[in-house]
C-alpha cells in the first residue's frame, strides 16, 4: 500500500537535508539544497525528459510499439505513480490537469499552422498531435505546483487575481492570434513587469527564507524550459517549421515560455491560493461570495 500521507516524501527531503548540512559549509549548502530541492519539484519534466532521451537512442522502426506512443503510455504510468505515492496531491492533479488540456489545445492549433511538427508515426495521435504532448505542459504545472509546496513559498504584494486572470487569457489567447492578428507580445512582456515587478517570491532552503522578484523568476524557469526543448529537438522528437534537429531553438521560444509560465502559474492559483499574500486572499474571499 502506498503512503497514507506525505511522510514519505517529507523523510526522504529531510535525509537530503541532514546529508547537505552535515557535510557542507552554509553557502555550499545552501546552493546544493536549491539544486536538489529544484531537482525534486521538476521530477516529472526531468522523468518525462529521460524518458525522451533513452527510447530516442534503444527504439527500433519494427517494434510493434511506437515511440510516441510508449511515451505516452510512461507518462500516464508515471502521473499515476505521483498520485498513488502522494508526490502530487488530487487537488495539484486537477490543475495539472488543466494545464494539460489548455496545452493539448494550443498543440492542436499550432501544428495544424505548421508552427512545429511530431514527425514520428504513431497510433495514439489526434490531428497530428501525439497525446503525450499535453504531458509536457502538464509537467510545467506539476513543477510550479510541487515547487511552491517544497520551498513553502510566498508571494507577496500579489497583484489584485481578476488583474492576473486578465493578463494570463491575454497572453494565451495571443498564441493563437498572432497568426491572424498584430502580434502584442511585447506589450504582454511590459505587461509582466507593471503587473509582477513588485511581488517577491520568499522561499526557503533550509531554514532560513530567502527572496526573488517574481518576473526574474520566471525569467530563469523559461530557460530551463528552453534548454528543455532543445532536447526535445535535438532528439527530433518535435521540430519547428524549417528546423534542422542539430540547429538550436530560436531565442525567440524563450520569451514564450517567459510569457506561457504566468497562464501555468495563474492556471495554479485557481484552486490553491495558499501561497499569496493575505490582502490578495481576502480580496478573493470577497469577490467569491
Amino acid at each position: 500500500m502506498p503512503p497514507t500521507n506525505r511522510s514519505f516524501t517529507a523523510r526522504l527531503e529531510r535525509r537530503l537535508g541532514d546529508w547537505a548540512r552535515a557535510r557542507l559549509p552554509f553557502a555550499a549548502r545552501e546552493l546544493a539544497m536549491f539544486v536538489l530541492k529544484q531537482g525534486w519539484a521538476c521530477l516529472f519534466g526531468g522523468l518525462l525528459l529521460a524518458a525522451i532521451l533513452i527510447t530516442k537512442a534503444i527504439w527500433q522502426p519494427d517494434w510493434p510499439l511506437a515511440r510516441y506512443d510508449a511515451l505516452v503510455i510512461f507518462a500516464l504510468a508515471t502521473q499515476a505513480l505521483f498520485l498513488w505515492f502522494k508526490l502530487e496531491t488530487w487537488e495539484e492533479a486537477r490543475v495539472i490537469l488543466l494545464f494539460h488540456l489548455t496545452g493539448t489545445a494550443m498543440e492542436l492549433f499550432k501544428v495544424s499552422a505548421g508552427s512545429w511538427a511530431y514527425p514520428e508515426a504513431g497510433y495514439l495521435k489526434l490531428m497530428g498531435v501525439p497525446l503525450f504532448s499535453g504531458f509536457m505542459y502538464a509537467s510545467v504545472g506539476s513543477y510550479i505546483a510541487r515547487v511552491i509546496r517544497i520551498f513553502d513559498m510566498r508571494f507577496a504584494p500579489y497583484p489584485p487575481l481578476w488583474q492576473t486572470f486578465l493578463l494570463a487569457a491575454a497572453i494565451y489567447v495571443n498564441f493563437f492570434a498572432h497568426h491572424f492578428l498584430p502580434d502584442i507580445r511585447l506589450a504582454l512582456f511590459a505587461a509582466t513587469l507593471l503587473l509582477y515587478a513588485r511581488t517577491r517570491i520568499s522561499f526557503r532552503i533550509s531554514s532560513r527564507y530567502w527572496w526573488m522578484p517574481m518576473p526574474l523568476a520566471a525569467l530563469l524557469a523559461s530557460f530551463a524550459l528552453w534548454t528543455a526543448e532543445n532536447i526535445g529537438t535535438a532528439t527530433g522528437t518535435w521540430l519547428y517549421s524549417g528546423q534542422h534537429p542539430q540547429h538550436w531553438v530560436s531565442f525567440a521560444k524563450l520569451g514564450s515560455w517567459y510569457l506561457l509560465l504566468y497562464v501555468a502559474f495563474v492556471t495554479v492559483t485557481l484552486v490553491s491560493r495558499s501561497a499569496l499574500d493575505p490582502a490578495t486572499k481576502s480580496r478573493s474571499s470577497i469577490l467569491s461570495r
